[in-house]
């Protein structure tokens, strides 16, 4: 029914119409899915799907897309021009028309690792490394909750107890959404270059990636009823890097592994001893043999032993040092 309206009341092509059906039905399936929906769909961006060949083509510099509309290139990445073209999305944003192209590109022949780089994500910063490898990176947290409370400080200042006066204020409205906007950039932009470095060092040596499943994690503080900003772009942050290490490890063609992370920051990585005392600030000492180390690295630790015992690695390239018994680590 939908797919006639469009043809009759719009005069739209019929492989055009189609594309819009399958755009709506997509967005549709969405809502449904979604725990939090309202009372029924909202489209909040003009877009639309296309169809290679039937529903656009690229030719001299210019986009066609079927039924005579005609968009002229400013750029694009030349990197990806040996891959032919896929489906294509059209998205009207800040007075522009963007096309994204999808490309068909082959995925790379996957190896054997000799070992494993292990990530493990906190709130302020990531570790990531084997058990000779230690590299840590900031997390943009901190930074992306300032734009939020500039956002906040916006709406509580064209606000008052009866009437938010900055929902109706066009260029107050437009600057708290370029704030969140902003905030929701600087996760994605970290997200991206940080799993890319991690998937490359993992490639350029040989190894495969490993990481915790915080899927449990996430839910257990999505689940919290009154969220501050705070929490919301660490639930935010640790899905965007989980999403996008997983879509790096595939691009690259590099082994990926995932492991239970109860437990990994609680555990002597060298003896399996959950005795673990406070040596000082976020460092823990094994009471048992005395190994001690910052409580980030004890879990990259843990995840690459789990993670090697996953994949079937014996102890990888570098072995993870034994710790032996001995007196005088013992404490007294």
């Amino acid at each position: 029914m939908f797919y006639r309206e469009l043809m009759e009341w719009f005069g739209l092509p019929s492989r055009i119409a189609v594309d819009c059906y399958r755009d709506v039905l997509a967005n549709a399936k969405a809502w449904i899915r979604n725990p939090k929906r309202g009372r029924k769909p909202r489209v909040k961006k003009l877009s639309m799907l296309l169809h290679q060949g039937s529903g656009y083509r690229v030719k001299d510099g210019y986009v066609e897309i079927i039924g005579g509309i005609k968009l002229r290139i400013i750029g694009w990445d030349r990197r990806y021009d040996g891959y032919e073209n896929g489906e294509a999305g059209l998205v009207y944003r800040g007075g522009e028309m963007v096309l994204w192209i999808s490309k068909r590109i082959p995925k790379p022949k996957p190896y054997k690792p000799r070992d494993v780089i292990a990530v493990d994500i906190n709130e302020r910063k990531i570790v990531y490394g084997d058990d000779r490898i230690n590299k840590e990176r900031d997390t943009k947290i901190g930074e992306a909750h300032r734009w939020k409370l500039l956002a906040e400080s916006l709406q509580k200042k064209y606000s008052s107890p009866r009437y938010p006066a900055w929902r109706r204020r066009k260029a107050i409205l437009n600057r708290i959404r370029s704030y969140h906007r902003k905030a929701r950039n600087i996760l994605e932009d970290w997200a991206r270059k940080t799993s890319l470095e991690i998937v490359m060092m993992a490639k350029r040596l040989g190894y495969a990636v490993a990481r915790e499943d915080l899927t449990g994690l996430i839910n257990s503080l999505r689940r919290i009823k009154s969220k501050d900003h705070r929490t919301k772009l660490i639930i935010m942050g640790y899905a965007r890097l989980e999403r996008w290490i997983d879509w790096q490890v595939e691009k690259h063609g590099v082994p990926p592994a995932i492991v239970d992370p109860s437990g990994t920051s609680s555990e002597c990585p060298k003896c399996g001893s959950k005795d673990l005392e406070e040596a000082g600030y976020r460092r823990l000492r094994c009471s048992r043999y005395g190994f001690e180390a910052d409580r980030d690295v004890i879990g990259k630790l843990n995840i690459r032993k789990r993670a090697l015992k996953t994949l079937g690695i014996s102890g990888g390239s570098l072995t993870t040092p034994y710790c032996p018994s001995n007196d005088r680590y013992k404490p007294e």
